[in-house]
């Protein structure tokens, strides 16, 4: 554990509580899987961001004199003996460089006395189920000793608006560790594609289980803890799901696989997608529709660069997208009009139907806001041309160095009324990891081909 990193954290949020103020963080519970089993245990990450502490059962409190106090299992060698080594309140203060430690059972009894004389609580909303509930509680406690000269704090803030905007910047030591991430998912890419073509020469059957073997072997084989996510690898028509996961159909000879995968190591998330034929070679309807995707998003990473807005890449990957869907027929013109008409009525929606960013570090999906938060203030009201809904636009999130957002634009196309039948059931999403710089972007996940050509190379 690299205490010195925690404690920074720990120090920047207490300088932001306000001198009276108190934070409450706690880490996730476990999870029953089935009668007698748990899913595998994952920290919270707010929890982790300011501990580097893996064990369950902990709550981290935090007083803006920079005080810190963990709760965390008490030692018990028999439950040791079952659920394996847990670091106790005795040694924790040296162990995590915290001032004081108790068991997790003193919480109901110590969190009243840290909460008495304070101004302010603040702990994440909505994101542990019931833990309101338990703050209440612990208020009431406060507010019985009001007679005894106790102030009982009079205002509950919202601890993720300080932390989303911490997480959003990464620092050295984030930086190299989602770089080691990205990398290791990258090897897990060409291994899978290699695997596919390998097997399909050899007149085997391959299914998309056999896919996803092939990454969970690398991201564990490299020292990842688990996936970020639950990995997506689609063979030809499921590709047009966005969120299909890994099953048993075939994967054939001819067709397209989609894989959306990453690792997370040591708390961060990678987050990578490939589209490849399963044999190693394009089709000529396959590769037109490939190029245009891959292009779009060298557009979107032309425009990820500091100074610019989070929604800047999207825009340079939907003009791209909008255009190679006229060009190639996929929208009539004589039905949809001009580029500018397909960007402003959205007609390009029936094939691509998500954004092409989203932040990532420590959660695949990471915090952050995605509005400018000087600009709030700022705000116009538009009509969606879709749904018609009223929506409310406000100026979009400027990007600077040190953050971390995916780019990932994508054709999916169902078999539909006027749509070329030689597109049918093909759909196609790049998705790379780009760390904002000084100078521009990094893409921290090309370890692994996105050339048309290079992934034809690779498979052969």
């Amino acid at each position: 554990m690299n205490t010195p990193i925690y404690q920074d954290r720990r120090a920047r949020l207490a300088a932001q509580l306000g001198p009276n103020g108190i934070a409450i963080v706690p880490t996730a519970p476990e999870r029953p899987r089935n009668r007698d089993s748990d899913f595998l245990y994952r920290h919270d990450s707010y929890f982790y961001y300011l501990s580097g502490f893996s064990e369950p059962h902990a709550t981290l409190v935090i007083t803006g004199d920079g005080r810190v106090t963990l709760f965390c299992q008490p030692k018990d060698l028999e439950r040791e003996i079952w659920d394996g080594y847990r670091l106790g309140p005795a040694v924790a203060p040296a162990s995590i460089a915290c001032d004081a430690a108790f068991s997790i059972a003193e919480l109901d009894t110590q969190l009243p006395k840290l909460l008495e004389n304070r101004e302010a609580v603040w702990y994440p909303f909505a994101t542990h189920k019931g833990f309101e509930g338990r703050v209440d509680g612990w208020l009431q406690q406060v507010r019985a000793r009001t007679r005894y000269g106790a102030l009982c704090p009079e205002q509950q803030r919202d601890l993720c608006s300080i932390l989303d905007e911490m997480r959003l910047f990464k620092d050295v030591h984030e930086q190299a560790t989602m770089r080691s991430a990205a990398q290791i998912s990258a090897r897990a890419h060409v291994r899978a594609m290699q695997l596919s073509a390998r097997m399909l020469r050899a007149g085997q059957d391959v299914r998309e289980f056999h896919l996803d073997a092939e990454l969970l072997h690398q991201f564990r084989l490299e020292g990842s803890q688990y996936p970020a996510y639950s990995s997506i690898v689609a063979a030809g028509a499921n590709a047009c799901v966005l969120h299909y996961r890994a099953d048993a159909a075939p994967v054939r000879a001819g067709e397209l696989v989609l894989i959306d995968a990453g690792c997370e190591l040591d708390g961060y998330a990678s987050d990578i997608t490939r589209t490849f034929p399963a044999n190693g070679s394009f089709t000529g309807p396959q590769r037109a529709l490939y190029d245009i995707v891959h292009a779009s998003q060298e557009a979107a990473v032309a425009a990820t660069q500091p100074g610019a807005r989070f929604t800047d890449p999207h825009e340079a990957a939907v003009k791209v997208l909008a255009q190679g869907m006229l060009d190639v027929g996929l929208l009539s013109k004589d039905k949809v009009g001009s580029l500018q008409d397909v960007i402003e009525q959205r007609a390009y929606f029936a094939f691509y139907m998500h954004r092409t960013s989203h932040w990532l570090g420590m959660d695949v999906h990471d915090c952050g806001n995605y509005n400018e938060p000087s600009e709030l203030g700022h705000s116009t009201e538009r009509k969606d041309p879709l749904s018609g809904e009223r929506m409310q636009n406000r100026p979009s999130r400027i990007l600077r160095p040190g953050m971390v957002l995916t780019l990932e634009p994508g054709l999916y196309v169902r078999p539909a009324d006027g749509v070329p039948e030689q597109f049918h059931n093909i759909g196609i999403r790049i998705e790379d990891d780009a760390l904002l710089t000084p100078d521009g972007c990094e893409l921290l996940s090309r370890g692994v081909p996105v050339e048309a050509g290079e992934i034809e190379a690779l498979m052969r």
